[in-house]
């Protein structure tokens, strides 16, 4: 199907986006590498009066530490960010994931900013970045401000971003020395995920785990959390994965199925975080 009729706007910088935001309101939507927005934008399922290009702006694209955190610019490539040497080195679950995303064209064209404000539950960083308990950093009128990530994804394909803001920076705490483990099962190799797993391991704190396609937003898996903590064993712990979730009840994949899956990709990416063989069926 062809998009409706639009005007095509260019930004060369984040204050000039920013301004052709203010201009045009909720008439404006940004595009970044275009595999969320023009598949909607193809069968009318979003239709801007403006589009504001923002994938050329190189501010936005880098890979750097900043102290105790890496800090990632939202317009990094998922290619690029996982053949980061510093996203591998500090923070490997993000790099490995950013590599597991779509395929080969998809990761050489598509952001890591431009994934997370989508908002898609069936999307694979929003998972990894819970996991991280990363902070995203949001530019608008009145200046930057920082979001965790747990309060970022607010419903399916919504976020806390404002119409007026702009995400710009992902920021992940460094995690050289914590185990991690990324699990999803698909139909085809280059499919979304039917169910994902991402999993920081324990050391400082507990594991954390974030669930792909398991809600209506990407969330925690905060009942496997509290097993952890309380002393179950990663299986037992794996038990627990689908409790508080209401994932899709679709023909390819019934709600049932994916509970199921929650369980068996859970205890998997548990063994993996903390260096063990992967749990089988």
């Amino acid at each position: 199907m062809i998009p409706a009729t639009l005007s095509y706007r260019r930004a060369s910088s984040v204050d000039e986006a920013l301004g052709m935001l203010a201009e045009h309101g909720e008439d404006a939507k940004l595009l970044a590498g275009g595999h969320s927005l023009l598949p909607l934008m193809k069968l009318r399922l979003a239709a801007p009066e403006v589009v504001v290009d923002i994938g050329r702006i190189e501010e936005l694209r880098y890979v750097r530490t900043e102290g105790d955190v890496v800090a990632i610019g939202a317009m990094t490539r998922h290619h690029d960010l996982h053949t980061d040497g510093v996203a591998g080195r500090e923070v490997p679950l993000v790099a490995h994931v950013a590599g597991e995303v779509g395929d080969p064209q998809v990761r050489h064209r598509g952001t890591i900013g431009g994934s997370l404000a989508h908002g898609d539950p069936a999307a694979d960083l929003p998972a990894a970045v819970l996991a991280c308990d990363a902070t995203l950093v949001a530019r608008g009128p009145d200046g930057a401000r920082e979001i965790p990530a747990a309060e970022f994804f607010a419903g399916l394909f919504t976020t806390a971003l404002g119409p007026d803001e702009i995400l710009t920076e992902i920021r992940v705490p460094r995690a050289a020395d914590r185990g991690w483990g990324f699990e999803k099962f698909t139909r085809r190799r280059f499919d979304w995920s039917i169910v994902g797993v991402a999993v920081l391991g324990g050391s400082p704190t507990q594991p954390a785990v974030g669930l792909v396609n398991m809600g209506e937003a990407p969330i925690r898996a905060t009942a496997v959390e509290r097993a952890l903590a309380a002393g179950a064993t990663p299986a037992e712990a794996a038990e627990h994965a689908a409790e508080g979730t209401s994932p899709p009840d679709e023909p390819h994949a019934s709600a049932g199925y994916r509970r199921h899956l929650a369980t068996v990709l859970t205890a998997r990416a548990l063994e993996r975080a903390a260096g063990g063989s992967p749990a089988g069926l």
